[in-house]
């Protein structure tokens, strides 16, 4: 019998010992996971950081020669377009760093850290194209009114050359995460520039071969009115980030629905609130109304795991009740 118990005891020992190896495989297969996530993560960061930081370079070098050369030329589409590589260069600056801000870590008085800062230069980057655009468009209306000779010659050289540049430019920004606002607000600088190249080249086509300056403002409207286009885009975007508006891809009654409807003991879901840090960091807050005889912790469990999986939104906050209402402010 004590021979018995014996083995019993080295069994359930060795069970012990078996369970617990396992569960730290398991746990640092999970850890393993994790970092990988991260890393990869913060490569996508680094990578598009130091894309930014090329097309800055770039367009910082190749503005002072657009300048110069519009000067020269008298042509307005070559002036326009170096002001807006001024406005480019000093917004791709800012998306840089931007994104070097946004590494910081979170601390006690800012609990989300920086990510945010990025939203924010993307806002100010829409705002700066706006600005941009109009002047272009000042400029041109004054042109029209009162039309000036233009050297076509060194405008066609100096434009193609800047296409070059903002072709370059585009390639580089192009390998980066455009799910960010930042580098989308980067592609849209380098784009409108691209344009502009294109419209200073046909206006110099145009006037070389029938002598109608007018091409030239007239071209520069017209790439005022999409860099216009592009920059509400990108301020709308942002700036729905910055109000803490819903994420436009979720729906917060389908989501009601779902989780009522998919996990047993939910009866409905309430005053629910969505809004993101950027573009990827989800967030979510809800109060649940379940059944008595639900599990509170375990039903939790399972919202916050349903709206990881289904719906994306990775960090939410669950409050459980078996009333309708948690408290007075509910709705």
């Amino acid at each position: 019998m004590a021979h018995d118990d014996a083995v019993q005891s080295a069994g359930a020992r060795a069970h012990a010992h078996d369970h617990a190896h396992d569960s730290d495989h398991d746990h640092t297969h999970d850890h393993d996971a994790h970092d990988h996530g991260a890393l990869g993560h913060d490569h996508s960061h680094a990578s598009s950081e130091t894309r930014i930081g090329v097309a800055a370079l770039l367009t910082g070098a190749f503005m002072g020669v657009e300048l110069a050369g519009g000067l020269i030329a008298g042509s307005l589409a070559l002036m326009a377009d170096a002001g807006h590589m001024l406005s480019d260069f000093a917004s791709l600056a800012l998306a840089w760093f931007g994104f070097r801000i946004a590494r910081r870590p979170a601390d006690a008085l800012r609990t989300f850290g920086f990510r945010r800062f990025s939203v924010l230069a993307a806002f100010t980057n829409g705002l700066a194209l706006v600005a941009v655009a109009g002047w272009i468009i000042l400029e041109a209306v004054m042109r029209l009114m009162s039309p000036e000779g233009v050297l076509a010659g060194p405008m066609l050289w100096i434009a193609s050359a800047g296409l070059v540049v903002n072709i370059l430019s585009f390639a580089v920004l192009h390998g980066a995460d455009r799910s960010n606002l930042n580098v989308r607000g980067a592609l849209l600088h380098v784009a409108g520039d691209l344009f502009g190249s294109l419209a200073a080249i046909a206006a110099a086509l145009i006037i070389m071969t029938t002598g109608w300056t007018r091409a030239d403002p007239l071209l520069s409207i017209l790439v005022a009115a999409i860099i216009l286009r592009s920059a509400w885009v990108l301020i709308a975007d942002a700036g729905h980030i910055l109000l803490e508006g819903a994420p436009r891809h979720l729906d917060l009654a389908d989501i009601g629905r779902d989780l009522a409807g998919n996990i047993e003991g939910v009866l409905n879901i309430h005053h629910a609130h969505a809004w993101s840090i950027d573009e990827k960091k989800l967030m979510m807050t809800l109060h649940a109304c379940i059944s008595d005889d639900a599990s509170g912790p375990e039903i939790v469990g399972r919202i916050k795991q349903r709206l990881a999986d289904v719906h994306g939104v990775a960090h939410a906050t669950v409050e459980i009740g078996h009333d309708d209402c948690a408290g007075p402010d509910c709705g």
